[in-house]
């Protein structure tokens, strides 16, 4: 160097040749290396991201809304009646509804026995309702109450159903002992009975009686042994007599 001057640096830059094979290889591991480390958490992530918004879309927005309730088994029913009592708002977010509290509500309808609620993607709650079946029309005033084999009362008609026969109890309902006698009775009798029937009258759960056809008359007395006292009344039907009091079936009288 001449006149004791300052040394001048240059940064050069090496040619990638002048990087030796190996340390090139080196380090292109080492990048895989962090790369295949980093994939895991990029990868949990993403799916984050799209698991999060797949969840807003579902429970947050109307996009999976309720769009349309399908009624399913009615026939006492109208649907709209169903739908009614279902309550659930339009576009309410499928997957938010309360399936439990949407039975619970159908279920308030006096002709509904069961009641199933399910979703149906994407946008549509199906309400599949099973009506009550009458087993018998109570008299009430002008008009008839028709009740299931559980004693519900859930519908009230003007005329008396053919096919069902009457119950004459004062106070028809699940807890009612009357009507718990009438029940019994009826589910007892044999086919020809039930064919002549056209009322059971209980007065009390001992003062039972069935009207027949021509003003014929069984005097059943409680409800117990009442398999025993169909079967002592069927054979008796051949005879003549208006009143047939099996009341104590081992000791039979007719009228």
């Amino acid at each position: 160097m001449a006149g004791g001057g300052t040394r001048n640096w240059r940064l050069v830059r090496a040619d990638t040749d002048a990087v030796p094979p190996s340390a090139r290889r080196f380090m292109a591991r080492a990048r895989q290396r962090r790369l295949r480390a980093a994939l895991p958490w990029l990868v949990a992530a993403g799916g984050l991201l799209v698991a999060g918004g797949l969840v807003w879309l579902v429970y947050g927005t109307a996009v999976l809304g309720v769009r349309q309730v399908d009624v399913v088994g009615a026939e006492l029913l109208s649907p709209e009646q169903v739908r009614e009592a279902a309550a659930v708002p339009a576009l309410r977010p499928l997957a938010r509804v309360d399936l439990d509290e949407v039975s619970a509500r159908v279920r308030g309808l006096a002709p509904v026995d069961r009641v199933v609620v399910s979703r149906s993607w994407p946008s549509t709650l199906v309400v599949e309702v099973v009506e009550r079946t009458p087993v018998a029309a109570v008299p009430v005033r002008e008009k008839f109450e028709l009740i299931d084999d559980e004693g519900v009362p859930f519908r009230v008609v003007a005329k008396q159903p053919r096919s069902l026969p009457l119950a004459r109890v004062a106070t028809p309902a699940p807890g009612d002992e009357n009507t718990g006698s009438a029940l019994t009775v009826l589910n007892a009798l044999s086919d020809e009975l039930r064919e002549q029937l056209v009322a059971v009258t209980v007065l009390s759960p001992v003062e039972i009686r069935l009207e027949l056809r021509k003003g014929r008359v069984v005097v059943w007395g409680d409800d117990t042994q009442s398999p025993q006292k169909s079967k002592v009344a069927t054979a008796l039907l051949s005879q003549k007599g208006e009143e047939i009091d099996v009341s104590a079936p081992s000791v039979v009288t007719i009228r």
